[in-house]
């Protein structure tokens, strides 16, 4: 944001050290001084002192940091657009004057809009695999934060100037798919699915469970089932490639609801063939134990390392009758990315109870010399648990159905707008009810560390005065409402003629903040940095909208609260956009 006044410092400093014959690094490293009623950048000359050192000058390094810090800020007095310079323990700190700050900052969000907050494209590719549903199940609550985290943590690094694959593994593949096929053909033969078609297809899986385990002869009947599939011509294969895509479908309709798409679509199926002949060439080298027909093949991977420890265990990748397991599928999938696409990190979205999982695959691949492995990171989450700390499964029928979920926040949420704006036309109400009720739903999953476990709650979720997205959404309404009611454009640029109020400089500290929070959330992958500030400029907007008159304050201070708010509304809708939240106009 202050680049240009930076290289200016920089060049100053630069010509100082030459005069002085003191050997100066080639780039400074710059760091914004903490917030404390003024702004300021610091930097430090430990490193140009260490370096007069390394030169063969008798100095002691703190010391001659001081001096030399002292030495530039008698070179560069008050440089313009900054009130005070000082040299302190070896660092030299300026600070800005609060007028040119308070309008560069204003000046940039409004000139830079939707853009405001990015990052410079840094050249590295990412891919994000998040979702990762499992075909003839229903989605329910549970599949939430794998869907919300993975969309935010994407858009956080594509906006912090990654270039970034958005992909999901769909598990189309495997002993719980053809359980329902075999249920499916034993009980519901012919059928076709009704309108709501995951809750019937949920409903069909819990029932082939329960049937399963009543059925002696179930199991013999499923192995038969995957012999079949291996034929592509076969009956079986047929059915599950139409019982598949009525699967797909209604995840489609899912993702187009929440806002989520994706560039790139894996499936476990096409997975096995690669998958076993990776198993074949391991197992002729001797790294997977092959105990087939009596027992599955297996990678012992302490004995693989070398470890006398238990640590990873063993990886199974074979059942007994020869068909692959999802650690022989993640063997070719870890690999398939990077011939795929010209990746620097490949992130997984997957849950905490698959970490040992990941940590096989990822140590198996580097020890037998995959060395792109090293860019592969799971980063993983916690379970979502129903109130009173019930955890969803799909097994035991124990879920709340995703469709029913946005079905009840969208009826909330417009239960909420009829009491609070009964003016509202039908298809307006309609259309804040959907986004107030689908950012009731993000916000909670993506405000909570992923490494903790999520309870949601009505009553939070959809507080307009609480930590919640309907608040932070209602801010935004509060700037656009202003806006709105003036009747010419937003005035011209200029500095403030009029000494700040308090809260209008800590509403301008956090708007500052945005591009280094995108930042910090991308290289630490977490979320709540973004839900954090948007909640901090949200509270600090009301704060402000509650202090300080805008529409009918002095023409001048007019002038500059009018371009302050515009440059809040852009700040809180570029944070709920990056976590896949819309900003309505009214509410």
């Amino acid at each position: 944001m202050f680049e240009q006044e930076q290289q200016a410092i920089e060049e100053q400093i630069r010509a100082y050290c030459k005069q002085q014959d003191i050997p100066s690094t080639e780039e400074l490293k710059w760091a914004r001084i903490p917030f404390s009623g003024e702004w300021g950048i610091a930097t430090s000359f430990f490193q140009t002192a260490a370096n007069e050192a390394r030169s063969g000058k008798k100095v002691v390094v703190p010391q001659r940091a001081q001096e030399i810090a002292e030495g530039v800020a008698e070179h560069l007095g008050t440089p313009q657009g900054f009130s005070r310079v000082e040299a302190v323990k070896g660092y030299l700190n300026l600070y800005f004057s609060t007028d040119e700050y308070a309008r560069t900052v204003l000046d940039t969000v409004i000139t830079q809009g939707v853009e405001y907050g990015n990052g410079l494209a840094n050249g590295q590719s990412v891919m994000v695999e998040f979702s990762q549903p499992n075909t003839h199940k229903a989605l329910h609550v549970g599949h939430l934060r794998n869907m919300m985290l993975g969309a935010a943590v994407a858009n956080i690094l594509e906006c912090a100037g990654y270039e970034v694959v958005r992909s999901n593994y769909i598990g189309d593949f495997g002993r719980d798919v053809m359980k329902w096929i075999w249920n499916y053909e034993k009980r519901h033969d012919g059928e076709e699915p009704p309108e709501d078609t995951t809750r019937w297809m949920g409903d069909l899986y819990a029932e082939a469970t329960q049937k399963l385990e009543e059925d002696e002869a179930g199991e013999t009947e499923i192995q038969a089932l995957f012999a079949d599939w291996e034929s592509k011509d076969s009956p079986t294969y047929k059915l599950w490639q139409k019982t598949r895509q009525w699967s797909l479908d209604g995840f489609n309709d899912v993702y187009t609801q929440m806002g989520i798409h994706f560039d790139r679509f894996y499936y476990e199926s096409e997975m096995e063939e690669s998958a076993k002949e990776i198993v074949e060439e391991l197992i002729s080298k001797g790294i997977v134990t092959d105990d087939r027909p009596d027992g599955p093949a297996v990678i012992k991977v302490d004995e693989l390392l070398g470890l006398d420890k238990e640590t990873y265990r063993v990886l199974a990748v074979l059942r007994s009758d020869g068909t692959s397991l999802y650690g022989a599928w993640d063997l070719a999938l870890a690999q398939k990315k990077f011939i795929d696409y010209p990746l620097d990190r490949s992130v997984y979205v997957v849950d905490v109870r698959q970490s040992l999982h990941f940590q096989q695959v990822f140590k198996t691949l580097e020890a037998v010399g995959f060395e792109k492995i090293k860019d592969a990171f799971h980063l993983p989450y916690e379970v979502v648990n129903l109130p009173g700390n019930l955890t969803m499964s799909s097994r035991d029928g124990v879920i709340v159905l995703l469709e029913d979920f946005i079905r009840e926040a969208t009826q909330r949420a417009y239960d909420v707008s009829l009491e609070t704006n009964p003016e509202l036309d039908e298809v307006t109400r309609k259309g804040v009810a959907n986004a107030v009720a689908l950012g009731s739903i993000k916000y909670p999953l993506l405000a909570r560390d992923n490494t903790k476990i999520a309870t949601f709650d009505w009553e939070t979720a959809l507080d307009f005065n609480g930590h919640s997205a309907p608040y932070i959404q209602y801010a935004h309404v509060r700037a656009n409402s202003i806006l709105r009611r003036v009747d010419k454009a937003l005035p011209d640029s200029s500095n403030p003629t009029y000494e700040l109020e308090p809260a209008e400089i800590a509403l301008i500290e956090l708007i500052s903040q945005i591009p280094d929070t995108v930042q910090r959330a991308a290289d630490e992958y977490r979320t709540l940095h973004i839900t954090n500030l948007a909640y901090d400029l949200a509270k600090a907007f009301n704060d402000f909208y509650n202090r300080c008159p805008v529409l009918k304050a002095e023409p001048e201070v007019q002038l500059t609260r009018l371009r302050l708010v515009a440059a809040a509304r852009q700040s809180i809708a570029n944070c709920l956009r990056i976590l896949g939240i819309e900003a309505p106009e009214v509410m």
